[in-house]
């Protein structure tokens, strides 16, 4: 029987990031040569080994915790050294930090023994320069043979790449056997009750590169908040941190910030991915949206090509430095635009940033790509002609799915098969009918013409779905997740549905079916937004796309049920993401398992999960925005204040929260009443009724930690 290549397991690793590079190892410290263990830069795997010996002896793992935004350190017990007795009294601590193209380890050995301590630390290095999509397909690189330089250095170098490894005071064996493995070796002695410290250094140069660190500090601001869910806070605080770590530009282009994808399959532009995070940043101000389109914007499509999916006026899904090509027969070449929906949100951020106070001198230069944008709308993505947005792949090497759900299985009937192509999604006409109203409004705001063309589009898009898409399900009427081939309606319940509210496709009475929907436990039962309902054949809890629960799916839908005003739902959804975050010590993982919240007290999981990941990480600036309720639009005047933070969910104060660039603070009590102060004078503010009975807030629950 031929054994299966696996793509390796994430959950049980320890990641930091400072992208494009990021190191993953295990809890206690170690790089191991094994599965995604490594120092990464860009697409390659610049180290695939670094293990740490005491007398040749691994130290025993203690603990770990968070150095800052881009640090971790490591501690371990040596419990053969100083004094006998049961306390252990000499540790090891490990600080591990990432900067763009390097790496630093400080190896600190800490006695409070009575008696010296002698002993030999030593590192084993290997570098393979594995790509990452031979890394994520499971497969194997042998490591390459060191170089020895000066005293205490190794190199390595293939592929355009060269690798750097410095210790200065090390010894290094690179002979025979070693070759490959090289050893960095250290001895150390310490008095009673003594310290030494000893580091070494790992640099790249990869001039090939497609991505770069942007040079300066994050142009968002990062607000002060006070919450009695202190879970809310300390989820904002880490997202932070960690979006802070995935800031890149393009190589030539350092000014223009986007968010890489996640860690550590997609740290790259990521159309889709780059777009939703940066549009949920928008309160913390619009420059990473700005820098977002234009990267986006520069390599619109200009021409039809089915190889790449390319056509004119459509924004890319992934770009990366070669072929992508992790196995199955995927293929995807280094500027790839499979994707059915990034145009659409393209149009979306552009105006929702608008509406967040972007100058018109920012938005005008952005018009042309935006009159393609719809361009490709209404000539391209439209292929049969029957006034729906569908997508197939025509290369045969391409993304069978390509709206976010994007897994080979993703689109299944209620009885589990899985629909043929060309798919027609829902969500997807939803972003659709929302670019074309927002488009239609920004070429009227700067004098351009076709604005009524547009809003003809939108009200026939809406007539078409409401006849095509809603059938009967258990819980009464639904808009299937999509249409298939034979436009047969994929009878399927799934999250997609959330992503409707806002977009105008909908009547009031329909939203109020969906959100009805959304509130079933079959959808949220577990922590968060399950990606299918229970009631589905196709529903498994550890499914990518067909009943896990992604942290972004379920900040996006609850930030439109609050928007809305179904607050009990949006409730729900909040507390299972609180939940879940306190679970993965913060840091929530691109998505976990949908089981019931009773199975373990805690979210299982998904063990291949990128983490940290950007729309999961901005998903805490989604929540914070509906707990605050500020909903600005500039261009129109008005700031509307509905917020979500009251009694069940508890008072928050955030202070420097962006509105046209003038620091904003919103402040919510107990019971619901909002106070916004810093506004630009000439914006009027309006305030939704507060609930009049407010459900008490329940008592506080355990919420376990990772450990």
């Amino acid at each position: 029987m031929t054994e299966r290549q696996l793509q390796p397991l994430l959950h049980e690793l320890v990641g930091v990031v400072r992208a494009p590079t990021s190191a993953l190892g295990d809890l206690a410290g170690q790089i191991r040569p094994t599965g995604v263990q490594g120092v990464f830069h860009a697409d390659a795997r610049v180290l695939s080994r670094a293990e740490l010996r005491v007398d040749d002896r691994e130290p025993e793992s203690l603990a770990r915790g968070s150095a800052g935004p881009h640090g971790v350190r490591f501690v371990g017990l040596t419990r053969w050294l100083g004094d006998p007795g049961p306390d252990p009294t000499v540790r090891v601590e490990r600080l591990r930090r990432v900067s763009p193209g390097g790496l630093t380890e400080e190896i600190r050995i800490v006695s409070t023994a009575s008696v010296p301590v002698r002993a030999v630390l030593s590192i084993d290095i290997a570098c393979d320069l594995a790509p990452i999509e031979v890394v994520k397909a499971g497969g194997a690189a042998e490591a390459l043979e060191a170089k020895t330089g000066r005293p205490g250095e190794l190199a390595w170098a293939a592929a355009g790449i060269t690798v750097t490894v410095t210790a200065e005071g090390a010894t290094t064996d690179s002979t025979g056997g070693r070759a490959t493995t090289p050893r960095l070796t250290w001895p150390v002695e310490l008095p009673p009750r003594g310290r030494a410290e000893v580091s070494w250094r790992l640099d790249v140069d990869d001039p090939r590169a497609v991505v770069v660190c942007p040079p300066g500090e994050p142009a968002w601001s990062r607000p002060g908040l006070r919450a009695d869910d202190r879970r809310l806070v300390r989820f904002l605080d880490r997202s932070l941190d960690d979006l802070r770590g995935l800031r890149l530009a393009e190589a030539g282009a350092p000014e223009d910030v986007f968010l890489g994808a996640g860690v550590p399959w997609f740290l790259t532009l990521f159309g889709r991915d780059s777009l939703w995070a940066a549009r949920m940043m928008l309160p913390l101000g619009t420059d990473l949206a700005t820098g977002t389109l234009r990267v986006l914007a520069r390599r619109q499509g200009t021409r039809v090509d089915p190889a790449t999916g390319e056509a004119p006026g459509k924004i890319l899904h992934e770009l990366r430095r070669h072929e992508f090509a992790p196995g199955d027969g995927l293929r995807l070449p280094p500027a790839y635009y499979g994707t059915v929906d990034a145009t659409m949100l393209w149009v979306n951020l552009l105006h929702d940033a608008w509406c967040w106070g972007l100058p018109a001198e920012q938005v005008e230069p952005l018009l042309p790509h935006l009159e393609a944008a719809l361009h490709w709308l209404g000539a391209h993505a439209d292929a049969d002609g029957d006034g729906l947005v569908e997508y197939v792949d025509t290369s045969e090497h391409g993304l069978a799915n390509q709206g976010w759900k994007d897994s080979g299985d993703a689109v299944r009937f209620r009885d589990g098969t899985l629909a043929a192509p060309p798919i027609v999604l829902a969500e997807v006409q939803g972003y659709a009918h929302e670019a074309a109203v927002n488009g239609a409004r920004l070429l009227e705001a700067f004098g351009r013409p076709g604005g009524d063309r547009w809003r003809e589009h939108a009200a026939g898009l809406a007539r078409r779905f409401r006849a095509a898409f809603w059938v009967d399900g258990p819980y009464g009427p639904q808009p299937a997740l999509a249409l298939d081939r034979e436009k047969r309606p994929v009878d399927s319940l799934t999250s997609n549905i959330g992503h409707l509210l806002g977009t105008g496709l909908l009547s009031t009475e329909e939203e109020a079916q969906v959100a009805r929907l959304l509130g079933t436990d079959a959808l949220s039962g577990a922590f968060g937004l399950r990606t299918m309902s229970t009631d589905d054949t196709g529903f498994s809890p550890l499914s990518y796309h067909c009943g896990s629960v992604w942290a972004h799916d379920t900040a996006i839908v609850l930030g439109n049920l609050a928007r809305a005003g179904f607050r009990d739902t949006a409730l729900t959804l909040a507390d299972g993401l609180l939940g879940a975050a306190e679970a993965f010590d913060y840091r929530l993982p691109e998505l976990y398992g949908g089981d019931d919240r009773s199975l373990l007290g805690r979210p299982v999981p998904y063990p291949a999960a990128c983490r940290p990941q950007a729309w999961a990480a901005a998903g805490a600036v989604q929540l914070l925005q509906a707990a605050t309720g500020l909903y600005p639009d500039v261009p129109g005047g008005t700031v509307r204040l509905a917020p979500l933070a009251g009694a069940r969910l508890g008072a928050v104060a955030a202070e420097g929260l962006s509105v046209a660039g003038a620091p904003v603070g919103v402040t919510v009590d107990r019971a619901g009443h909002p106070t916004v102060t810093g506004l630009p004078a000439h914006l009027t503010v309006t305030v939704d009724a507060v609930p009049t009975v407010p459900a008490p807030r329940p008592a506080p629950a355990d919420h376990p930690v990772e450990g």
